[in-house]
């Protein structure tokens, strides 16, 4: 008697990764985006070529605690098999934390419905055990105007002063940022952002500028009238990669 094959099933996985090591998320020729190491594991325990699909991409650097994925490939042995045998040759900066079943109809991009990113600012010289993980500061910095100016932030506008070109047409740069949190503990300042979507380098510019509103460089106002140009110029700032983490994205 023949035993039946498994039919094709579509997985949706979480992972987290320390992106200091990886070229970013998105398929590099060089091999060494997150994709890149997630489908090379995929061929060897299933035996064939997956491709996967990310919820977007994370520049080289960025990290993740929540990136999105999904993949069509056939497996009989449940999803917890799966993801343990997944996990147990990936490297110990790339984590899959969850693997399970959806419907056909789930897509990692096309399904999200937001997305959460957190910045980590370090006032002053971090120790070597954050300072991968966030970005040192040493000037002092107006905490009252950049919360000023992040509130001015809040709401849906043109978000094309805070978007680098990557030689994408972008269809709008319209988006909804539904909240900005900055919290302060001691030396340790947390921005959070929350959107409908984020166009590119947007969480990394949106710092930038707020980092130079609290170095004086611009006032809330100023930053106001940038939102409202919708143009990029010099004023507007991109932070650096490694101090950028996709908490989660929202289905």
């Amino acid at each position: 008697m023949k035993t039946r094959k498994p039919k094709p099933q579509r997985w949706k996985g979480v992972c987290a990764y320390d992106g200091g090591g990886f070229g970013g998320w998105q398929s590099q020729p060089d091999g060494r985006a997150v994709q890149d190491v997630i489908e090379r594991r995929l061929r060897e325990v299933l035996g064939r070529a997956v491709r996967i699909h990310g919820s977007g991409r994370t520049d080289a650097g960025v990290h993740a605690l929540g990136q999105v994925f999904h993949f069509d490939a056939p497996w009989a042995h449940g999803p917890e098999a799966l993801r343990r045998a997944l996990q147990s040759r990936l490297p110990p900066t790339l984590q899959l934390r969850s693997l399970r079943p959806v419907r056909p109809t789930f897509h990692a991009r096309f399904s999200a419905k937001g997305k959460i990113y957190r910045y980590e600012i370090h006032r002053g010289q971090a120790d070597p055990f954050r300072a991968p993980f966030a970005w040192s500061v040493n000037r002092p910095l107006n905490w009252d105007a950049m919360r000023e100016a992040a509130r001015r932030l809040v709401g849906r506008h043109d978000f094309g002063a805070f978007a680098a070109e990557n030689g994408a047409k972008r269809r709008s740069t319209v988006r909804q940022l539904r909240r900005v949190s900055c919290v302060r503990r001691g030396r340790r300042i947390s921005l959070t952002y929350e959107g409908d979507g984020f166009l590119f380098k947007m969480a990394r510019s949106l710092t930038g500028t707020l980092v130079n509103v609290g170095l004086g460089k611009l006032a809330p106002a100023e930053v106001a009238a940038l939102l409202k140009s919708g143009r990029r110029t010099p004023l507007v700032q991109t932070a650096p990669p490694h101090g950028l983490v996709l908490v989660k994205v929202l289905y």
